[in-house]
């Protein structure tokens, strides 16, 4: 949305919890073009059978985001809806075009509200073929829509700026969710002691965490801004992508691996049994714990720059200035900018 240079954006973040009180502060200005707000908190869960109480929620959240839009002086604007969950705040509000941006399967959350977001949207936005396909019944005007990258932030680090040491490193970032199957990185480290395991981002309570803390070569970072990433990856000369163990079906490429891809470096990814492979020509694909550790050892012995400018031109076209461009043609086309 940065990119879109002669768009103002008022853009609202859920609360963290129900604490969470920085609605009451005034919009914070990220970008020239964009405004960030965080919306109330909800006292409740977002679940219908709570019947008047979650339609106050949900009006108490549409007056916030009128209050807003009255404050910058927006009339009738586009909205671009992320969430099933803002499938209620569409009559309480006035616009003139609705986007409906998908990027997950939300099997949390009732699929009437899905349905109902996405036939009423001008355009949806679908970051797999597989999210595209199953809109398709609700949707005729569906475009796929990937994730990106900041490419230059990432590709900055394409070439190493320091000596590699003996002892590799290999590198995860990202978030460790509860579901995220780690197995393959504890029988890497078991099985290769010298070798350095460095895993970047917020931690989910895991049932691996504990024996990975354990190891000597196993390093947790916290998290941290997204500009700090690429320093954190330059360490790396191989970087590592785990498979979440409730999502065997998705077919969406994380942003993750388009920030791998950006810095060139060798990539070993695990993959479902039936998976098609994205990037069979740049990424190592393994089935099992033994493959994922043989194939880690095959991208330390990669020749310098003998893949890296491939996988470097697959981040290129990720980017979000590509993307950007994408989008824009698309609304434009559609008559929504």
């Amino acid at each position: 949305m940065a990119r879109l240079k002669h768009t103002q954006v008022l853009f609202f973040s859920p609360a963290s919890n129900w604490r969470d009180m920085r609605f009451r502060a005034r919009g914070r200005s990220v970008k020239p073009n964009i405004t960030e707000y965080t919306l109330p908190p909800l006292l409740l869960p977002t679940d219908e059978r709570y019947g008047p109480l979650f339609h106050l929620g949900q009006r108490r959240l549409a007056r916030f985001i009128a209050g807003c839009m009255d404050e910058h002086h927006f009339r009738s604007p586009l909205l671009w809806n992320t969430c099933p969950e803002q499938v209620h705040l569409l009559d309480r509000l006035d616009y003139d075009g609705l986007i409906y941006d998908c990027d997950r399967e939300w099997d949390d959350l009732p699929p009437a509200w899905e349905g109902s977001l996405a036939s009423a949207a001008d355009v949806v936005f679908a970051a797999s073929p597989d999210l595209a396909e199953r809109l398709s019944p609700c949707s005729g005007n569906i475009a796929l829509l990937p994730n990106g990258v900041t490419y230059p932030l990432f590709s900055r680090i394409a070439a190493p700026s320091r000596p590699r040491p003996e002892d590799p490193v290999l590198g995860w970032a990202g978030t460790i969710h509860g579901d995220l199957d780690l197995t393959p990185l504890l029988y890497a480290a078991q099985s290769r002691p010298r070798w350095t395991f460095l895993l970047l981002g917020r931690q989910e309570h895991n049932p691996l965490l504990s024996q990975l803390a354990n190891l000597p070569n196993v390093h947790f970072l916290p998290p941290c801004p997204l500009m700090e990433v690429p320093e954190h990856l330059s360490r790396c000369r191989v970087l590592l992508n785990f498979l979440r163990e409730d999502r065997p079906d998705c077919d969406v490429i994380p942003t993750r691996i388009y920030e791998y891809l950006s810095t060139g470096r060798p990539i070993v990814s695990m993959l479902w049994p039936d998976q098609v492979e994205h990037f069979p020509d740049v990424v190592y694909g393994a089935h099992s714990h033994h493959e994922f550790l043989t194939l880690c050892e095959h991208a330390l012995e990669e020749p310098a720059a003998w893949v890296s400018q491939r996988r470097l031109a697959h981040g290129a076209a990720a980017a979000w200035s590509i993307r950007a461009g994408q989008v824009s043609r698309i609304l434009s086309t559609a008559g929504l900018l």
